[in-house]
């Protein structure tokens, strides 16, 4: 039995939640593509079945359809455990919603309880990141006119210093602020207005390999230690992004990969540079029919579970010498294209994965 969207309801497709409708017998008329991929059974196969069948033993969600029914308003079951009749468990919040709109009488919206923390974390961090941006723009500012004027005494400190071995100490000075320069200059980076234009995220991840086995040159060699692995899906389409931006935000990541890995003397490490679509996929609130899905994962020795959790704040680095800014621009570069990048980490294991949509509308 085919499903056939009831003509007030033809933008339920789009909706970032997973969405069933059914009619008076209890029965499914209706599943969005959100419903699909959360509950993994498709509306082909349910459509006709009735809402018992689908999820066997579920007396909460029987009990939220009659109770909604019955008082003719909504109705909100929060956090239970409903089970499909493949087996598949999730913890859930539902909400019942009686209408008027022939065949259906009633809209059951399912949100997954590990998706509700998913994009409230997203959330926590997109703020975090526009105040972190914000105070280090300020900074950079407040630091670089004291800092030219700085350096420029000490070059006349140079001129009038009677001994030439007292140069020394102000070649000090102006080293150090010309190193001050150079750190405000990338905290001010993120800030030129993106060059958006059609992009294609194999070459992207092609000159960031090229990079990356440039800079280590026994990468090259028949003993090398690190390798670089391609794992693409070919047949992704091209984004509308700034390819310089892009290039610099893979790098940064996997550069990172890298260095942590020859700091610890690994001989076998391995970066993988893979891609892949993923489907129907909320960021920043918005719901993309595709993504690119771009991972970066290598076996080091993983982060330091000290700062995992703030490893994009500005300034935290688990490497000596760090600047602690490579991850902070990367998530600044990626959310510049709607995107988002998070991380899981354990010994022998560290994958980075950003989300990029491929839909243009939202990038003019």
């Amino acid at each position: 039995m085919d499903q056939k969207t009831p003509s007030s309801f033809a933008g339920l497709e789009h909706l970032a939640t997973a969405v069933i409708l059914l009619d008076q017998a209890r029965r499914v008329v209706y599943v969005n593509p959100g419903a699909e991929g959360l509950f993994a059974f498709s509306a082909k196969q349910v459509t006709g079945l009735p809402i018992a069948q689908v999820f066997p033993g579920c007396e909460i969600l029987s009990s939220a359809v009659e109770n909604a029914i019955e008082s003719g308003s909504p109705f909100r079951e929060h956090e239970f455990f409903i089970t499909t009749s493949k087996q598949h468990s999730f913890a859930v919040t539902c909400t019942v919603t009686p209408v008027d709109q022939p065949p259906a009488i009633v809209i059951l919206e399912f949100q997954q309880m590990e998706q509700q923390l998913k994009m409230a974390r997203e959330e926590r961090m997109l703020v975090q990141q526009q105040a972190n941006t914000e105070l280090l723009r300020n900074l950079a500012h407040e630091i670089r006119n004291p800092l030219g004027g700085l350096r420029g005494a000490a070059q006349l400190l140079e001129h009038e210093l009677p001994q030439v071995g007292l140069r020394e100490y102000t070649q000090v000075i102006i080293k150090e602020a010309d190193r001050l320069q150079l750190l405000m200059d990338r905290l001010l980076v993120p800030h030129r207005v993106p060059k958006y234009e059609p992009t294609n995220i194999h070459e992207v991840l092609e000159r960031v390999r090229s990079l990356l086995l440039a800079e280590s040159p026994a990468g090259l060699s028949k003993d090398k230690t690190i390798t670089v692995r391609r794992d693409y899906d070919t047949s992704l389409p091209e984004l509308i992004g700034d390819r310089e931006k892009l290039i610099q935000a893979v790098l940064n990541i996997a550069r990172n990969a890298a260095q942590a890995m020859q700091a610890s003397g690994q001989s076998n490490g391995e970066i993988i540079l893979r891609t892949r679509a993923e489907r129907q996929v909320t960021l920043a609130k918005k719901r993309y029919r595709v993504a690119i899905k771009l991972q970066i994962i290598d076996n080091g020795p993983g982060i330091p579970t000290e700062i995992r959790d703030r490893i994009f704040y500005p300034l935290v680095s688990g490497r000596e010498g760090g600047s602690g800014l490579g991850l902070t621009l990367a998530q600044t570069f990626i959310t510049q294209h709607h995107g988002m990048v998070e991380c899981e980490s354990e010994p022998g294991r560290t994958c980075f994965t950003i989300l990029l949509p491929i839909e243009t509308s939202l990038m003019k």
